[in-house]
């Protein structure tokens, strides 16, 4: 079979191969290049021993104590700057529940490959002769799109606890079933995730909400036992019952909503909060009486301070945690553009913040879809992204101008009152005309002509400065108001 192997990948094997050894492509990569996908890194193995590796390539390195050899090469695709050549070896103890206690180099690829994970990445491939290696059955594994593990699954997730959430993070990556004996043996040895470190699995996790199904993984998660080492708070929303304007259970709309965000390929930060944005409303419901339904005052404080516990024990970074407790404790916005103002807008910009302010919106619509409606953006939630624009939008007024009213009191002896306005309405009338015109050497030499005019010339040319800056608002509103298909008028102020 003829595979697109980059040639950085191709001299590396080869010249392991002129120097008396074996080599072959294995892992990830080669399953990847059967699925037709490109490969994030390349990895061989060989019958060569480490410091035979390092003298085949000098430029190399050896920091790790599997055997693993770095050579480097020469290009600016990052996936190639590094290809990773092993040796063949076997591993015995597990004591950790994560790494072997011992490993020893060996002279079979057939038993290099019974020691990994997944048949799937059992596969090995000699590039030159495009030659397959592949014991396990891993082909036939691809074809029918189905996870296994190689040999006995209770002894392979023994052996490593992070290969149950790897299992997981694989289904959701590759969009692949999971083998019915592969996923039994997962339930029994869920605990030894209580070996493996929060950063591990934190990192799992990461991969599996940046994939196309992070609802089908997690609720797989969910269902092997995985969930509660990941953020067991999450379980909580299971068969919540929500008020009447919800479909779905707690649980079940947290998992529609993070697919929706995946679905839109919204950032992680954007999925991560859509993930917990509701993570406090089993603790906060109460039923109304009045309403004849749940409510869910204040879920949105006390999720904030969930969240934050959540990501703080995955031991994630305090800008994320920052940004998507921001998120959450903001969530509940109220959007309403025929019952709030310009300023109630900007009160919220400055609660979240500028830079987070399309990520809230993005909740928004995450949390809308999650409750079953079809529709992500009625016009009252486009008519509010409009008065979102218009409020970060830089007004068009003086302050634009390379000049102020002091400088040109000061160098001009104008006194402040209406002459100075209508020098700088006149000012902003130009550059208004021709933005190059925006500098101090201009406006100086045109406030001097300006400044020589008398009250009722000067007047004549300050209102036509206020006329035209009053139509280049109406026009830039306009502009917004059709991008986000909406006509009515924006509230001020």
């Amino acid at each position: 079979m003829n595979f697109p192997i980059p040639d950085q990948v191709r001299s590396v094997a080869e010249g392991l191969r002129n120097g008396g050894f074996e080599a072959y492509l294995v892992g990830g990569c080669v399953r990847d290049l059967f699925l037709k996908r490109i490969p994030k890194d390349w990895d061989i193995t060989t019958n060569a021993k480490p410091e035979d590796i390092q003298r085949i390539f000098p430029d190399s390195y050896y920091t790790n104590d599997f055997g693993t050899v770095g050579v480097l090469r020469e290009t600016e695709n990052e996936s190639l700057k590094v290809i990773e050549v092993t040796p063949y070896r076997t591993e015995s103890g597990y004591s950790d529940k994560r790494r072997p206690d011992v490993v020893q180099f060996g002279d079979s690829l057939e038993e290099d490959l019974a020691r990994r994970d997944f048949t799937i990445n059992a596969i090995a491939l000699d590039e030159s002769k495009g030659h397959i290696v592949d014991p396990h059955q891993g082909q036939k594994d691809i074809e029918r799109h189905v996870l296994r593990t190689v040999g006995d699954p209770e002894q392979r997730f023994e052996e490593d606890g992070l290969r149950l959430m790897r299992a997981v993070r694989l289904v959701a990556e590759l969009n692949f079933a999971l083998d019915s004996e592969t996923a039994a043996a997962i339930q029994k040895k869920t605990t030894n995730l209580k070996h493996i470190s929060k950063e591990r699995i934190r990192d799992e996790f990461i991969r599996i909400l940046n994939s196309d199904q992070p609802m089908m993984a997690l609720v797989l998660a969910q269902q092997l036992g995985i969930l509660e080492y990941i953020a067991p708070a999450l379980i909580r929303g299971i068969g919540i019952e929500q008020n009447q304007a919800h479909s779905y259970d707690v649980f079940g709309h947290l998992m529609r909503a993070v697919q929706h965000a995946a679905d839109k390929g919204w950032d992680f930060d954007t999925r991560l909060a859509a993930l917990f944005h509701d993570i406090s409303k089993p603790e906060t419901r109460k039923w109304s009486k009045e309403k004849e339904d749940w409510s869910f005052h204040g879920h949105e404080v006390v999720g904030s301070r969930a969240t934050r516990k959540a990501l703080e024990e995955l031991k994630f970074p305090r800008e994320i945690i920052e940004k998507v407790t921001k998120l959450v404790r903001w969530h509940m916005f109220f959007s309403d553009p025929d019952q709030i103002t310009l300023s109630a807008v900007r009160r919220m910009i400055r609660n979240v913040g500028e830079e987070n302010i399309w990520d809230l919106l993005n909740l928004r619509i995450c949390d809308r879809i999650g409750t079953g409606r079809p529709k992500e953006q009625p016009f009252r939630f486009r008519k509010y992204k409009a008065m979102v624009e218009e409020a970060l939008r830089d007004p068009i007024s003086v302050t634009m101008l390379k000049t102020d009213g002091n400088r040109i009191m000061e160098k001009f002896s104008v006194e402040a009152g209406p002459r100075l306005g209508w020098i700088l309405n006149a000012l902003l009338e130009d550059i208004l005309d021709d933005a190059k015109l925006n500098t101090e050497a201009y406006l100086d030499s045109r406030t001097e002509v300006l400044a020589h005019l008398s009250d009722d010339e000067l007047k004549k040319f300050g209102d036509s400065g206020r006329k035209k800056r009053e139509e280049k608002e109406e026009d830039e509103l306009k502009k917004i108001l059709e991008r986000n298909h909406v006509s009515q008028n924006i509230k001020g102020p």
